[in-house]
């Protein structure tokens, strides 16, 4: 049974934009992207976390998060769909802020990583943010409002380095931490006080709970074992029996998805080639994101010959470098929501891929000064404009608005999988040509040089991947709001009782 509340948005629909959609549009962004500045700050503190902590499974600390919030993010976006939007933002983020806390006092690795997972939960509502867009704005302005909230990223870009860099610089990586609970708090105030509650509801859904657990278990031994690859031997019992297992696990879920009536991953809409074509193309692109963290380590380990071959910056250098691509990517991004009214949303995005795909290569050479990174930056903020853009408009265009939780969340668990995938992987390429001392793991040029053209190779496959897709609706041709609940052929189950 599909049941509404009223919004301040339904009493404007079909009408231009007023005040107070506005407003909400700017915080939905802040709610949108804030994941982001707290993943900048993360980033930038890497290196003085492995080295203070003499740890050489820093990759958790990126990773730890990402997997609870892949963990969660199926009772998220149950919820989000049967209780609201907004209500499981907020609830989520009260949650993040008590883990941010948490690790913001921790005096260990282990308690660190605690916490770290804990504000992880957060990461995986952010998506909701463009769902509530295109339940409250006006048909016409859908495609317009969530480019303007996905080009939110770009000021990110602009504020969020120099942000990260001054608290890192002045205050270290433990000032960093605490930052992360004030942006936190900011993001609870938000979704209390200036974002209204989406008014499409579904009571029908059950929660799978065999479907979760199947599924989060799976793949965080695929993770793990990929992690341990290295240390333990790639032929090792330990690590062939974490990947074979994981990877069992992982088929169980899927046997078992097609055979529930309300399954955690809507298999029934895989049946739908856009659908399909969409999760595919989309989670490989996503992947492109999780080059930040090469660039992290680069820039930011200290420059050791013969053990470490960081260019030694501080983290205020790094954004200086970083700030001529910023305002290339704003523009991308903000251009590409008016593109995607004209164009087929696909080759947006395999564009943007191809053009990622060619800035790692630039990278493989050209990473040894700020004058190299300046100069090579265009191309990829051009291609990171138009990914971060295209990304969630294409969920738009492969569901019904009836569907777009449950699309946003499918995209957001397939693309959560390759993105921990890929991180983990990375670190272990660069971890194959690096060295360790003193407990803390540092990288060679070699590292770094595979772990672009890792990327590169990511970007190029993402850019191939997209014509998976038929061809997609524009974003003035998609239908947005409520729409009434799905037949029981639609949904290809029997109606719920």
């Amino acid at each position: 049974m599909t049941s509404t509340t009223a919004t301040p948005g339904e009493a404007e629909r079909g009408s231009r934009l007023g005040a107070h959609l506005v407003v909400a549009l700017v915080f939905l962004s802040w709610t949108a992207h804030a994941s982001s500045i707290i993943g900048l700050l993360a980033g930038n503190a890497t290196a003085q976390i492995a080295i203070h902590f003499r740890t050489t499974q820093i990759a958790w600390f990126t990773l730890a998060p990402s997997l609870l919030g892949l963990f969660l993010s199926p009772a998220i976006y149950w919820a989000a769909t049967r209780y609201g939007k907004r209500r499981v933002m907020l609830s989520a983020a009260v949650l993040a802020l008590f883990g941010d806390v948490i690790a913001a006092l921790a005096t260990s690795f282990p308690l660190l990583l605690l916490g770290r997972a804990i504000s992880g939960i957060y990461a995986g509502t952010a998506v909701l943010a463009y769902a509530i867009v295109r339940d409250i704005v006006p048909k016409k302005s859908v495609g317009s409002a969530s480019g303007a909230v996905a080009g939110g990223i770009a000021v990110v870009g602009v504020a969020g380095p120099f942000l990260s860099a001054g608290v890192l610089d002045s205050f270290g990586y433990r000032g960093a931490l605490w930052t992360m609970v004030c942006l936190t708090a900011v993001t609870v105030v938000a979704l209390l006080f200036f974002i209204p509650e989406s008014p499409v509801r579904d009571q029908s859904k059950r929660f799978d709970w065999i479907g979760s657990l199947l599924l989060g278990t799976g793949v965080t031994a695929v993770v793990y074992g990929i992690g341990q690859g290295s240390d333990w031997g790639w032929t090792s019992g330990r690590v062939i029996g974490l990947l074979g297992g994981g990877l069992a696990v992982i088929l169980v879920f899927v046997i078992v998805e097609s055979r529930i009536e309300h399954p955690l991953f809507p298999m029934a809409m895989l049946k739908r080639r856009p659908f399909w074509g969409m999760i595919a193309a989309t989670s490989v692109v996503y992947c492109v994101t999780s080059v930040g963290t090469v660039g992290y380590l680069l820039a930011l380990y200290p420059k050791i010959p013969h053990l470490s071959a960081g260019l030694g910056w501080s983290a205020t250098h790094y954004a200086l470098v970083g700030l001529p691509g910023a305002p290339i990517l704003l523009g991308t991004a903000l251009f590409a929501g008016r593109l995607a009214k004209r164009f087929d949303p696909r080759l947006l995005l395999a564009t943007g891929s191809a053009l990622f795909a060619v800035s790692m290569v630039l990278s493989v050479y050209f990473h040894y000064n700020a004058t190299q990174m300046i100069a090579t930056s265009p191309v990829g903020s051009i291609g990171m404009g138009l990914v971060i853009t295209t990304l969630p408009i294409l969920v738009i265009s492969a569901v019904e608005p009836r569907e777009q939780a449950l699309g946003n969340g499918a995209q957001s668990i397939a693309s959560g999988i390759f993105i921990a995938v890929a991180t983990q992987v990375a670190y272990v390429v660069m971890a194959q040509k690096g060295l360790s001392s003193h407990g803390a793991q540092f990288y060679s040029d070699a590292s770094f040089k595979n772990a672009y053209w890792l990327f590169a190779g990511i970007g190029a496959l993402g850019s191939l991947s997209c014509f998976l897709m038929p061809r997609m609706k524009r974003m003035d041709e998609v239908e947005s709001g409520q729409a009434p609940a799905p037949s029981a052929e639609e949904e290809g189950a029997p109606l719920p009782r």
